[in-house]
């Protein structure tokens, strides 16, 4: 395609099947050298012509023991701070506007490994897929080393926030309209869509919210130079000296987990007490998780695995907010006694999503925005997943449509073929257009979807059909003290 001009320069893009592509747009400078730690700075624009035709670096990562992936474009880098834009068209009337957030554990994922096309050219959207900082580049607290360092512990977030502004000040040239945006994510990504409720930067730069098989924010952070002094056998002053002189490989290499916390500088209250604390102010939120979460862990097998029972309690405290899981983790004994050890880690799993967006959808309701509630259950029908059932992230190609372009890059669990397949995810993407043009999923001759409140419970089910069911969490409310 042509050149178009933009008031950070002149770029060119691709185009096809009614689509303009534009990959790799820098929103930051390269969190780099001194920079590497330190929050995102603005980029600047450029002075030739740019050619956003191929997919940018993504974050600093090792390939995880759970990716499904055989191919995603794009090389790791610590200089990863880049969005790619979907867009149908760059005149006429202002469109919605869809910032994605990618999941991967805290550590790992990115913008290109989803295909955004088909969700532009169906629902007459711009999309926005982000690459930002993950894993100890991104999320280590290091706040105990100077003021320059508060924050820290969300500079992955606070990359989002910085890739927000840049949404909001330059996506009118490709089409998309900067008041109208919703900002959505799935796993880890869902998280950050939820922790950013409560990030006060954040306020204004979206209008609406949708949070994929999501936890919540409310672990204090806590900084961690005492353990990496051990880990890198050097005293607590040396910390940060031999940090900034290690290589990014070598820092990825350290083998460190995460979680958003609330660290008093980015976020400043748990994800549950900021939607009430916004009341109406706050946005809608369109949330739900998936029947068999738990598959992708346990790749749908019985056996049980030395580290499920640390991890069915860590797991749980997560549901619980940081709750004793004793008592919940005895009580769903009790309720299926026959669960083999995977079973029981994948109920787990199930509870954990399920739970922190229930409790999502309620408060939104409450406060006033609105929220609404699915449970996605179309079992994988590929071989390679029979398993699996309708399980974590198994709901991406439904959401961007992916289904109807089989040649694409991105993962399906479904046959892309199937009529049935093709039919849901038809039906379930016009959900999502519909809530990103007006803040509700209803209209377009749909059956109508409550919002979810403590008096119907209304949840739309996601299967061959698409239907509204009255609390279908029933049994396992009761578990989680709900």
């Amino acid at each position: 395609m042509r050149a178009i001009t933009t008031r950070l320069g002149r770029i060119r893009g691709l185009e096809s099947e009614g689509v303009k592509s534009f990959l790799g747009l820098r929103y930051g400078a390269p969190p780099t050298g001194s920079q590497r730690f330190l929050a995102p700075v603005k980029a600047c624009g450029w002075q030739d012509v740019f050619d956003a035709v191929h997919y940018p670096n993504r974050s600093m990562q090792n390939s995880g023991a759970l990716s499904l992936r055989s191919y995603v474009p794009g090389e790791p880098n610590e200089d990863c701070l880049f969005l790619n834009i979907t867009t149908p068209a760059l005149t006429g009337s202002l469109r919605p506007v869809m910032v994605w957030i990618h999941g991967g554990g805290f550590v790992g994922g990115s913008a290109n490994e989803y295909d955004t096309r088909v969700l532009s050219r169906q629902g007459d959207m711009v999309v926005v897929s982000l690459n930002f900082r993950v894993g100890t580049l991104g999320f280590l607290d290091l706040s105990s080393h100077g003021e320059a360092y508060h924050g820290s512990a969300c500079n992955g977030l606070r990359d989002i926030i910085l890739a927000l502004q840049w949404v909001r000040n330059n996506i009118d040239e490709y089409g998309g309209d900067p008041q109208n945006i919703t900002l959505a994510g799935q796993s880890s990504g869902a998280t950050k869509v939820l922790a950013l409720l409560g990030a006060p930067s954040a306020d204004g730069l979206f209008h609406k919210a949708i949070a994929n098989s999501a936890t919540c924010a409310y672990f204090p952070a806590r900084d961690q130079s005492e353990k990496l002094a051990e880990k890198l056998a050097v005293k607590r002053a040396d910390v940060m000296p031999t940090l900034l002189t290690m290589t990014a490989q070598e820092i990825v290499d350290l083998g460190l987990r995460y979680r958003i916390t609330v660290d008093g500088t980015v976020v400043t209250r748990p994800t549950f007490d900021a939607i009430q604390y916004r009341g109406n102010h706050g946005v809608p939120l369109l949330t739900g998780s998936n029947l068999n979460e738990g598959t992708l862990y346990t790749r749908g097998l019985d056996i049980a695995q030395d580290h499920y029972a640390a991890f069915n309690c860590s797991l749980a405290g997560e549901m619980l907010c940081g709750g004793t899981p004793d008592d919940y983790l005895a009580a769903l004994r009790q309720s299926y006694p026959q669960a083999s050890p995977g079973r029981f880690h994948e109920l787990v799993w199930n509870d954990m999503f399920r739970r922190s967006v229930l409790k999502a959808a309620e408060l939104t309701t409450i406060a006033g925005p609105g929220g609404w509630l699915y449970r996605f259950d179309l079992p994988a029908n590929l071989p390679r997943f029979k398993n699996y059932g309708a399980s974590h992230a198994s709901e991406m190609a439904f959401t961007f449509n992916t289904i109807a372009a089989p040649d694409s890059h991105a993962l399906t669990f479904h046959d892309p073929h199937d009529p049935i397949v093709k039919k849901v995810a038809e039906q379930w993407v016009s959900r999502i257009i519909q809530f990103c043009k007006a803040g509700q999923p209803n209209g377009n001759g749909f059956e109508h979807w409550p919002v979810y409140n403590t008096a119907s419970r209304d949840c739309l089910m996601i299967d061959q059909t698409l239907k509204i069911i009255s609390d279908p969490d029933q049994q396992h409310r009761q578990l989680w003290g709900l």
